[in-house]
């Protein structure tokens, strides 16, 4: 049935309800609580000094290696499937993306890349292999999330909420909608 709607598992729905939750806190328990609030001077946007909290580095350190990863498979991806390019696009610019945030505090640093394992021998093997790295990857930075408050929470639930969602764009339609 090709016009069936996209089902996801339960597992991914749980894990994207819990980095929208996440992504919701807040950091200022001296503000009012009004939406739109803020303690800034008027006139001058709210800035957050950058952590430099070992755990919250080590974790944001953990994602960066993690995105870098990523990003090298979609970049090897798209060398080996010249045809995938477009597809793969989008999930290069959002890590892209990401990692530029975590570099933001101090002391991130992705660690250096291993040899990455073998592409898979066709293009819809490499989507599916992507699908299955980007939500190991999201649960990965959920877990992270939870661990962690503030910033650094919002910005991994954040990742691995997109993340949920670049592997759902990967995985071939009649495989999602059998999950």
């Amino acid at each position: 049935m090709p016009n069936e709607p996209l089902r996801l598992s339960r597992r991914i729905a749980l894990l994207t309800a819990g980095a929208v939750a996440l992504a919701g806190c807040d950091d200022h328990p001296n503000s009012s609580g009004t939406p739109g609030s803020s303690n800034a001077t008027a006139g001058q946007p709210a800035e957050e000094t950058p952590s430099t909290d070992p755990v919250i580095v080590a974790a944001l350190s953990s994602a960066a290696t993690l995105v870098t990863q990523l990003s090298l498979r979609y970049t090897s991806t798209g060398q080996k499937f010249p045809a995938l390019r477009t597809q793969l696009a989008a999930g290069l610019k959002y890590h892209a993306s990401h990692l530029a945030k975590l570099k933001e505090t101090a002391g991130v640093t992705p660690a250096a890349g291993g040899k990455l394992p073998a592409l898979p021998a066709t293009s819809a093997a490499a989507l599916a292999d992507l699908a299955k790295r980007e939500k190991a990857a999201a649960t990965a930075h959920a877990a992270a999330a939870a661990k962690v408050s503030g910033p650094a929470a919002r910005l991994l639930a954040m990742i691995a909420a997109s993340e949920t969602q670049l592997a759902t764009t990967l995985t071939p339609k009649k495989k999602a909608a059998a999950q």
